[in-house]
């Protein structure tokens, strides 16, 4: 009994001692958002849109953002300051797996240190693209505009309804996504309710029929970022998409902004479009997931006892 009663006051304090780490440099505030806008360079930067998509709480670590909820952990590993190395990089990553003992880590980021590439479990790579304001649209972007504005009109707000959820389900239905892509989409409904920095564009026919929408995240202080869009071919309203692009472009230049995050790749189709209208790419993304094994192993042995 009297081992049984040392072990746990051990266990107590290594269970306490957990709960501190955890805490350290986790403050996130107002000033810290405001950092976090003012230098932000890709959407995962942007609290209320990982926020609104995870419900996870996010925490800061020299110069990275990562989010945490329950026994899981995104880095986003771009510097919000300075150029990215992989030595500052791995060793931010693992004072925070030290502190936050994840059973699961998403890394994302330009490079993943070589840490992490031993113990991923899934590896994705793609690049983002941008586009620079002013736009200086092509002339087939001009063209696909004019054609459908003579039959669509734009609607912005930020209600998503059973129209919208019914083009995803007819986009997943014609096209094979990325995992982490689906992911988003379904999270939409539950984005968009937690957050007050996102709008939705829509097309619609002269009779009310939604043709194509867009989704945009305005929090930043310099950019917008394209976060996802949808269209049916029930019937198809031809270029729908290009039109809500270009109204996305008026309003990120209407709010002062310098440049539209316009999301990854993903695949042919996506990059051709993004690059009709000017999109380059600008960076590398790697994504990798690791899981670990739970918890501390000592306290993970003393679980096992029941004590």
């Amino acid at each position: 009994m009297a081992l049984k009663g040392a072990l746990q006051m051990l266990f107590d304090r290594l269970r306490a001692g957990r709960s501190t780490e955890r805490g350290q440099g986790t403050t996130f505030g107002p000033e810290q958002e405001a950092y976090v806008l003012s230098h932000a360079c890709v959407p995962e930067h942007l609290p209320d849109l990982m926020v609104g998509i995870s419900a996870a709480t996010p925490h800061l670590v020299d110069d990275y953002l990562y989010f945490t909820r329950e026994n899981w952990l995104i880095f986003v590993g771009y510097p919000l300051e300075g150029p990215f190395t992989v030595e500052r990089c791995a060793a931010a990553v693992a004072r925070v797996v030290a502190q936050a003992h994840p059973q699961v880590l998403w890394f994302i980021g330009p490079h993943v240190p070589p840490e992490l590439a031993a113990q991923c479990r899934e590896r994705q790579s793609d690049v983002y693209y941008r586009l620079d304001l002013p736009a200086m649209l092509k002339p087939a972007a001009r063209r696909a505009v004019r054609a459908a504005a003579s039959s669509l009109t734009v609607h912005a707000g930020r209600a998503y309804t059973a129209e919208h959820t019914a083009l995803v389900a007819e986009l997943m239905q014609r096209t094979a996504l990325p995992p982490m892509v689906a992911g988003l989409y379904r999270a939409m409904p539950a984005y968009l309710a937690r957050t007050a920095t996102a709008t939705v564009l829509e097309a619609r026919t002269a009779a009310g029929a939604l043709a194509a929408f867009i989704v945009v995240e305005e929090a930043a202080r310099t950019f917008d970022v394209y976060v996802l869009g949808a269209y049916t071919r029930h019937p198809y309203v031809p270029h729908a998409s290009d039109l809500l692009c270009a109204a996305m472009i008026e309003r990120a230049q209407q709010a002062g902004k310098t440049w539209i995050h316009l999301g990854l790749g993903v695949n042919a189709g996506i990059r051709r479009f993004k690059e009709k209208w000017g999109g380059v790419p600008y960076m590398a993304y790697e994504f990798c997931e690791c899981r670990y094994n739970p918890g501390h192993p000592i306290a993970d042995l003393f679980l096992e006892w029941k004590l």
